[in-house]
């Protein structure tokens, strides 16, 4: 079955949907696209089978692949050159979180000329834009995690600080998504799992956030259960397509209910990705127990109201429990120990990263650099909050 959503964006949903892509680019009237995606995937026959026929439908395509996971600001520029170069119109952004951040940058930065860290997602520097010329986006995610696709913002590193800056304008939001689990078939049960636990940090840390939003409380509420009934199913069957559209679906409700806000989960990962190159749904996937039993007082209440729904015991441990429970079905390591070398964290100055990160702000207890300090400490450990 085919289902076209309209918020946060244009989604279009279901198996073999990327064979609309050439109506999208009708749509938006997108006449000279640059195609991108990244260097692992570019070779990839479903990339290349997409490629295929958009060369057929246009005189020219242009294609930008010059980077990796955890994209920095240089990969962003060498892009827009591209786009700039070859005059297009309009960039179909496919893969990842990284190739999507990446594509949805280009599309924004093809307009600018200022540097993109004058965008960092602070007060209104996304106000400094010239908006006349930004290209128009279509995403397509190949796996089930950042919800990048119906974000506003992209996690782009600084190269010169090694930070990872959320970079935030109205107008990166793409203007249509295709969401087709049939690309996400052959994700491995490893990513498959890590972004999973991505798209689950992002509709957790929605809800447990601060502030009166019933809509993102719902969207993450909802996000939530998918993940609950389908993750495990992708992970130990991943041809099963039902699991793999409801994850894609959880995805993006993750980014679209992640407006109301996000939290220490995300402080503590970003600057262990910036640093060390870690997947950033993995780090989320690790730090998660920790922070939510440090924020327990507050949040209690909170997630207990969802533990019905959850078909669990209403009970805050039980919550928890099953976090550790899904992290050791999906093969998730329980310390931070089990993926660095602890000799290469150097904690003070993580944690200065992670207090000044923008997630920090909407995080349920307000934060402190002792209490970065401890939560990196005890995720090294293993020792929880309880």
């Amino acid at each position: 079955m085919k289902f076209n959503w309209n918020y946060p964006t244009t989604v279009w949903v279901g198996k073999n949907r990327t064979h609309d892509l050439s109506i999208a680019c009708e749509n938006l009237k997108i006449d000279k696209p640059l195609f991108v995606t990244d260097k692992d995937l570019i070779n990839l026959p479903f990339i290349l089978n997409i490629i295929s026929k958009l060369e057929k439908k246009f005189n020219k395509l242009s294609i930008f692949s010059n980077f990796s996971g955890n994209p920095i600001g240089e990969n962003v520029d060498e892009g827009v050159i591209e786009f700039n170069k070859n005059k297009c119109d309009g960039v179909i952004a496919v893969g990842g979180g990284s190739a999507l951040d990446v594509g949805k940058a280009i599309a924004f930065m093809c307009a600018q000329t200022r540097p993109i860290w004058d965008f960092e997602d602070i007060g209104e520097y996304w106000k400094r834009a010239n908006e006349d010329k930004i290209a128009p986006i279509i995403a397509i995610p190949t796996t089930a995690g950042t919800g990048s696709e119906t974000g506003r913002a992209s996690a782009i590193i600084n190269k010169k600080t090694g930070i990872k800056k959320i970079i935030f304008h109205p107008k990166f939001l793409p203007s249509i998504v295709i969401l087709d689990p049939t690309l996400t078939l052959d994700l491995s049960p490893r990513l498959t799992a890590a972004t999973g636990m991505d798209a689950l940090a992002h509709n957790l840390e929605a809800f447990c956030a601060p502030g009166f939003h019933p809509m993102a409380d719902g969207i993450a509420k909802e996000g939530i259960k998918l993940i609950k009934t389908s993750l495990v199913t992708a992970f130990k069957d991943g041809k099963n397509i039902e699991a793999r559209q409801n994850l894609l679906a959880a995805s993006c409700m993750g980014s679209t209910a992640f407006q109301k806000g996000l939290g220490a989960i995300h402080s503590l990962s970003h600057p262990i990705n910036a640093q060390f190159n870690i997947h950033h749904g993995l780090s989320n996937a690790i730090f998660m127990p920790y922070v939510l039993t440090f924020n327990k007082n507050l949040i209690e209440d909170r997630i207990i109201s969802i533990c019905d729904e959850l078909n669990l015991e209403k009970k805050f441990e039980s919550f928890v429990n099953w976090i550790l429970d899904l992290r050791k079905k999906l093969n998730i390591p329980h310390k931070l120990s089990d993926v660095l070398e602890i000799k290469k964290i150097n904690i003070d100055k993580l944690s200065q990263m992670a207090l000044d990160d923008p997630s920090t702000a909407t995080n349920p207890k307000k934060m402190t650099i002792d209490d970065m300090k401890i939560l990196y400490e005890h995720s090294i450990s293993g020792k929880l909050f309880l």
